[in-house]
């Protein structure tokens, strides 16, 4: 048996044993100084909440804590210490905060003040009530922090004649409260009279006009949906399950026109519209 050939063939195995035992080492200083990197990032100190907290909730040393966060990426509005959260006053929770999740200025109070609803107002809106009932608010299934569109339905035009319309006056408005309640964690529908909802100037003021010629309902919105769409007022015309191609055919009246000739009297029929109005 020739010798060299084993040679050769140890030779071989000396390197790749060593070639692997290189590349551990390596990796393991790769690794090294990945955790070195991580453990000397600078984290600092901020105030989490320690239990589950919800609207109206007084914020106490018992349901806060510190947690580390790294300094690069600390939202703003965080608190460096649980005594300059507390202060001298107290502090209200103004939403529904989960444990562990971070404690911002814009969801608690000012020091001293009251969870009112004047302080979840965003800013440059104005709050709004509209009285509706059991149907009209959706059967109490609407409740704070819901989207929902305002409908107007009244039984007369601009005009003064009885018309029965309904159109869509507002979209997309969010609802601060049902009756006096604000908390957006209240999951269990309820009979409400009142509505309240977060709309502009010129929106408010199309509420109280639309309130004092008509009935307001609201239309839920699915969560998360924010588009609007283009609608139109719909009248007595639309109950008859047309659309509106198809309600142009049906407004169609014919009259018969006799016009005298040197011989004898012509009778032609025309197609016209018929006004809508005594459809």
């Amino acid at each position: 048996m020739k010798v060299r050939p084993l040679i050769v063939l140890a030779l071989a195995l000396f390197l790749a044993l060593a070639a692997v035992y290189f590349a551990r080492l390596w990796l393991l200083g790769q690794a090294g100084n990945s955790s070195a990197s991580v453990n000397q990032a600078q984290l600092v100190k901020v105030v989490a909440a320690a239990t589950s907290l919800k609207f109206g909730d007084r914020l106490v040393a018992e349901n806060l804590r510190l947690t580390d966060w790294p300094a690069g990426s600390v939202p703003e509005g965080t608190f460096k210490s649980i005594d300059e959260l507390l202060g001298p006053q107290p502090r209200v929770a103004l939403q529904a905060i989960q444990p562990n999740e971070l404690i911002l200025i814009n969801k608690v109070t000012g020091p001293g003040q009251r969870a009112s609803l004047s302080a979840v107002i965003s800013t440059g809106m104005r709050a709004m009530t509209i009285r509706v009932n059991d149907v009209l608010g959706v059967a109490g299934f609407v409740l704070p922090g819901d989207r929902v569109d305002v409908a107007l339905t009244r039984q007369k035009d601009n005009n003064g004649k009885e018309r029965s319309s309904t159109q869509v006056v507002l979209q997309n408005m969010r609802v601060l409260a049902i009756d006096q309640t604000a908390d957006e964690r209240n999951e269990k529908p309820s009979v409400v009279k009142a509505v309240t909802l977060e709309v502009d100037t010129p929106s408010a003021q199309k509420l109280a006009l639309a309130a004092s010629v008509g009935n307001l309902s609201l239309m839920l919105r699915k969560a998360g949906e924010g588009s609007s769409e283009q609608t139109r007022a719909l009248t007595l015309v639309d109950l008859s399950g047309l659309d509106v191609a198809g309600t142009q055919e049906s407004l169609i009246a014919t009259i018969k026109v006799h016009r005298p000739s040197k011989d004898r009297m012509i009778s032609e029929d025309y197609s016209v519209p018929a006004e809508a109005g005594g459809a």
